[in-house]
């Protein structure tokens, strides 16, 4: 067990130079105003593709995917199987949309279908509070982690990460952004592959052992696990996969920093090609964390177990302390990549949406480029900072399954906003008054769930599902009473919705 060594720790140095090297050099160019924030049309969709994958894939899922695999079942890697119903609905329904309007942000889309500013604003706002609470979660799960494997202060390694993020995503804005998420991303298909493969080569058995555990000791579903449960609210594979697909949708659809890369071309071929490259990378990744979860499982059977194997932090252990040297410190270095892509991501996102959706639409006059562009920097500064303090605090406490508590997150305000733009992309009645009381009533709902049902009575796969619902339930009645009452015969505007005008 040679641990985290001089060599791992100048190769995690000479990674971190690297990312920002590359960050700065494509910030060559400067950019002004919606190239700040759509980039200069030049990022191939390839990279793009990457970028959402690399955003998706934060540290969350890479420590604790291996850690649930490992500690008990697969039952989580059935929400990867979420995306085959999330795609397909993402770009049959929605990516057209997007496209015909040449949206500049996902909350844009409100404003248009709407004709409301007032939508547009609120849409930010719950964006802005879910991104920086993210953020501030995936800055300090894996800098509690690498702190405790190579000595480092926590709060230092978290300074490190949010003040190189912040650096280039200031300077370059998305397209700097795109191509260093395509690097960070390249580097953990290689890395986590790599400890893959190596992983099976030291189990005595190999694969065939991890197969074995499979019926042996109920390591792929539990021999009580249900399939299917009538009750919706109640955990089953079923509603996971349902749920996590409505989340992942989520993500797709309503949120900024993934429409974001969205916004950088019009043509739908690209667009698909995005998404289905996205959803492959992400499903083999999220297959690779299992199997090396597993993996882990009977290869600590055969030999002793590492220090610091905690169930959240069991593989970062398996890189400090049996992989090859120099083989840890970039293993180690993908970890805070899978961290570092997620923040520029969600800086630059909370930038461009804080500026195109709330400064714009308060603002009398109307903002220049230069202007736009300054304000998306100094609010990437400002976010950064407060999520590099946000994360400290965060450190000081503890999550037992990040992944589980992050999902529930994603569920409660994502879930809500999937709500408005259902209502809006899927009928034709539904106005301000309805989206508006749809996102009262699921609001409601939902902190109502979350916080007031008994712990454990409502599944958190259960949270988008419900949510839309609602939306649904509430949103379409409120605006035909609304159009009786007021004889408002408004038809939406063209390309807003999934028919034809």
């Amino acid at each position: 067990m040679q641990g985290f060594t001089v060599i791992d720790l100048v190769i995690l140095i000479v990674y971190l130079a690297a990312v920002l090297f590359a960050g700065l050099h494509f910030a060559k160019r400067e950019m002004k105003g919606k190239e700040y924030f759509k980039g200069d049309g030049t990022v191939p969709w390839w990279v793009t593709s990457v970028s959402i994958f690399a955003t998706l894939l934060s540290p969350i899922s890479f420590l604790s995917l291996a850690g649930n695999s490992y500690a008990g079942t697969w039952i989580m890697w059935f929400a990867q199987l979420g995306m085959l119903l999330a795609i397909p609905l993402t770009i049959r329904y929605f990516l057209p949309i997007y496209s015909r309007l040449d949206i500049d942000t996902a909350y844009h889309y409100l404003e248009l279908r709407f004709g409301s500013k007032g939508l547009r604003v609120l849409g930010a706002v719950m964006f802005i509070i879910y991104q920086v609470g993210r953020m501030s979660i995936i800055m300090y799960l894996p800098c509690m982690v690498l702190g405790s494997l190579t000595g480092v202060s926590v709060n230092v390694l978290i300074i490190i990460m949010g003040v190189i993020a912040i650096i280039y995503s200031y300077t370059g804005g998305l397209k700097s952004v795109l191509w260093t998420d395509f690097i960070q991303g390249s580097v953990l298909l290689i890395g986590v592959t790599f400890a893959l493969i190596f992983l099976l080569a030291n189990i005595d058995g190999g694969i065939g052992a991890i197969f074995h555990s499979f019926t042996a000791e109920h390591k792929f579903l539990a021999a009580d696990q249900p399939i299917f449960d009538i009750n919706i609210l109640k955990d089953s594979v079923f509603i996971m996969i349902v749920g996590a697909g409505l989340n992942t949708m989520g993500s797709y659809v309503s949120s900024q920093d993934i429409v974001q890369r969205f916004t950088t071309t019009t043509d739908t071929k690209k667009l698909n090609k995005m998404m289905l490259t996205n959803g492959a990378l992400s499903i083999f990744i999220a297959t690779v964390f299992y199997l090396i979860g597993t993996g882990l499982y009977v290869f600590y059977q055969q030999n002793a177990l590492p220090p610091a194997a905690a169930q959240d932090q069991i593989f970062a252990s398996y890189i400090a302390f049996e992989l090859p040297v120099g083989i840890t410190g970039l293993l180690l270095a993908a970890i805070y990549a899978a961290s570092q892509s997620t923040l520029s991501t969600g800086l630059n996102s909370v930038a461009s949406s804080w500026t195109l959706d709330i400064q714009a639409r308060l603002t009398k006059k109307e903002l220049s480029f230069e202007k736009q562009t300054k304000i998306g920097q100094y609010v990437s500064l400002i976010v950064g900072i407060f999520a590099i303090v946000v994360a400290m605090v965060l450190a000081n406490g503890g999550v037992k399954s990040a992944y589980e508590w992050f999902n529930g997150f994603m569920g409660l305000v994502l879930g809500i906003l999937i709500g408005t733009f259902i209502l809006g992309a899927f009928t034709k009645k539904a106005n301000t008054f309805g989206a508006v009381a749809a996102f009262i009533a699921a609001s409601a709902v939902m902190v109502g769930i979350k916080y007031f049902a008994p712990a454990g009575s409502v599944s958190i796969w259960s949270y988008s599902l419900i949510s839309i619902a609602v939306s649904l339930v509430v949103g379409i009645p409120a605006s035909l009473i609304w159009r009786r009452v007021k004889g408002d015969d408004i038809a939406p505007a063209p390309d807003t919705t999934v028919y034809k005008n």
